[in-house]
């Protein structure tokens, strides 16, 4: 038996630039953070026949790995040569559809898992370059690189993302006292509504592609914005962060139509009214937990979100990244 644990992650800054439709022209810049919301991944060998077990949302029973309807168990089960005798279950602290990354916390915990299984030694950051190659490239998912990369990685980290796809990792420069202050101003509610995030970025892909000049323009500024908000953390200056947050989310908006909706704008244009200097939708948009700055009057501001219908998620940042929780293989693979 095999468990991994893999991280969650929420963006700081520059989210959507890890869309290879942008970087590959302008280069990418993402600041995010992991968070200790894990998705797990149990991976045994049956010893009484060689069936292909997969259970999540559902149950998988089947004869061999091409039967599978879950297309990342089943890419990567073929990515590394297994056919049948394999039974995985995964278990989240978050479901999916919430924008925090978990369809590529299942990818690289996955395959993270398997490697292990087969006794293979693999570096996080060829680890993430895999799971990007599985999702994007064989599974044609419109995503970015961001979310393997953070989950493999997890930390408060900064992804360089340069025109041919090539992913530089780095730790942001972050003052204990001021990782302490982050994760006290920054509260995060679930808005009780998930989504698919693949037509909202199906949507902001053609636009760049298309090279329309709101999409571009806004994608600019939300990379440049990413930037200050790094050197605003790595100065201490953490109120710049809400500030900053506030920018972030009206370029945002101007990207899809799906990004936002009018009971999101009523929740966002509350919160300011009850302290929040800025906010963000996780994610793609259009659903999953909003993310506020928030210095003053905490208390009474969870009050009023909870008023509202949303549900505070309490988190600490990770900076473990993806990793081997329970190594017992039995016997030789």
């Amino acid at each position: 038996m095999i468990i991994t644990r893999t991280p969650f992650r929420f963006t700081l800054g520059g989210g959507g630039t890890d869309l290879p439709a942008y970087y590959s022209k302008y280069g990418g810049f993402i600041f995010s953070a992991g968070i200790n919301k894990y998705m797990f991944i149990n991976l045994n060998r049956p010893i009484i026949d060689e069936l292909v077990r997969i259970k999540y949302t559902k149950t998988e029973i089947v004869n061999h790995r091409d039967q599978l309807q879950h297309d990342i168990a089943r890419e990567a089960l073929k990515l590394m040569g297994i056919e049948k005798a394999i039974e995985i279950i995964s278990i989240a602290d978050i479901p999916a559809g919430t924008g925090l990354g978990s369809s590529s916390c299942y990818a690289v915990g996955l395959l993270n898992a398997l490697h292990t299984l087969k006794r293979e030694y693999i570096p996080l950051h060829d680890l993430a370059e895999e799971a990007c190659d599985l999702e994007i490239n064989k599974l044609g998912k419109p995503i970015g690189k961001q979310d393997q990369y953070m989950a493999a990685f997890g930390g408060l980290t900064v992804l360089d993302i340069r025109k041919d796809g090539y992913v530089k990792v780095k730790p942001a420069r972050v003052p204990d006292s001021t990782i302490d202050d982050l994760n006290k101003n920054l509260l995060m509610f679930y808005t009780g509504t998930s989504r698919s995030a693949d037509v909202i970025l199906s949507e902001q892909s053609k636009g760049i592609k298309k090279e329309k000049r709101n999409v571009i323009d806004s994608m600019h500024y939300i990379k440049e914005i990413g930037y200050k908000i790094l050197e605003a953390v790595e100065n201490n200056n953490i109120t710049d962060v809400g500030l900053l947050f506030d920018k972030h989310w009206q370029y945002k908006k101007k990207i899809s139509t799906k990004m936002s909706n009018p009971m999101f704008d009523e929740i966002y244009e509350i919160a300011k009214q009850k302290g929040a200097l800025g906010g963000k939708i996780s994610g793609a948009g259009g659903g999953g937990f909003f993310l506020f700055y928030v210095e003053e009057n905490q208390v009474k501001f969870k009050l009023a979100m909870k008023k509202l219908g949303l549900k505070e998620m309490r988190y600490r940042f990770d900076f473990e990244g993806t990793k081997v929780m329970v190594n017992l293989i039995d016997g030789t693979w």
